[in-house]
């Protein structure tokens, strides 16, 4: 047993001290050592994304070098963006080359902007980018907690509201879940011009139902069900009684088949003054 255990180990010594390694191979050990106490310490030192765009940026000056630098982009499709801020957000550089240009991460990128909806990135060999978008359009201004904002149709927040941009005509929805429910609503709304062109905003009210505010001050309390049958209402009477040009302050549709109206203060006291007097008047005719 001992013997055959001193044979095999004389044999493999044997060979080990016979073998010529490969030329080179001390170079490429030195190379491997190096790549990987380089490695270690980028990772160690947090500098791993440093590291890649270094080697990437070499990659492109290689590119770049034989033809592949990326020389025209052409944009389409962007109302709202400029061409600065598009390029931007898809992360297009002056140091990147055609090649190694990743257009689905670009695509992905600049789907990450409220503003675009969809969005195309080609590459056009040896040198030409072709990027389009198709952008959100603003729809409403949605106001909640205090905060005023642009939103799409899909309740997309696209930017801060101030008052001296474009935006001021848009219709306004206030409330917590407005701009969920603002879409619904507002074609809705859309039905009955007549109204809608004196809104003033559409308040969502509890995230169940909608107030109107008007633009004369008047409140349309409308109910969570069988709005048109309310809407229709409030036009009719607007037509035939001109409900909505009266000293009142508040139109109460929330109960099915009852109008309840509220007047202004001053208008109460004067009906209150009224009725005084034609009480005075009955007394004085008795008497």
């Amino acid at each position: 047993m001992f013997g055959a255990i001193h044979r095999f180990a004389y044999k493999w010594v044997t060979r080990l001290a016979a073998y010529q390694p490969p030329r080179g191979i001390g170079t490429a050990a030195a190379v491997l050592l190096i790549l990987t106490s380089t490695g270690y310490g980028v990772v160690r030192g947090g500098h791993f994304a440093a590291f890649v765009n270094y080697l990437k940026d070499g990659q492109n000056l290689v590119a770049n070098a034989v033809g592949f630098r990326i020389s025209t982009i052409a944009i389409a499709g962007q109302k709202q963006l400029s061409r600065e801020q598009i390029l931007a957000a898809a992360g297009v550089t002056g140091r990147d080359s055609l090649i190694f240009f990743d257009a689905a991460a670009a695509r992905a990128k600049l789907k990450t902007d409220p503003w675009i909806a969809e969005a195309t990135v080609q590459k056009l060999y040896p040198d030409r980018l072709q990027i389009t978008v198709r952008e959100r359009e603003a729809y409403a201004i949605w106001q909640s907690q205090g905060r005023m904002v642009v939103i799409a149709a899909d309740s997309t927040v696209l930017r801060p509201y101030v008052s001296s941009s474009s935006f001021g005509g848009l219709p306004r929805v206030i409330g917590p879940g407005a701009e969920t429910r603002a879409k619904s609503f507002l074609d809705l709304l859309d039905r009955y011009p007549a109204i809608r062109d004196s809104v003033y905003a559409s308040i969502f009210v509890a995230e169940r139902r909608w107030n109107l505010k008007l633009k004369n001050g008047i409140d349309v309390r409308l109910p969570e069900t069988n709005v048109e049958r309310a809407l229709e209402t409030v036009v009719a009477l607007d037509r035939d009684k001109k409900l909505l040009s009266r000293d009142i302050t508040v139109v109460d549709l929330r109960i099915f088949d009852r109008v309840t109206l509220q007047l202004s203060d001053e208008a109460a006291q004067a009906r209150e003054n009224a009725l005084k007097e034609k009480t005075a008047r009955k007394k004085g005719g008795a008497a």
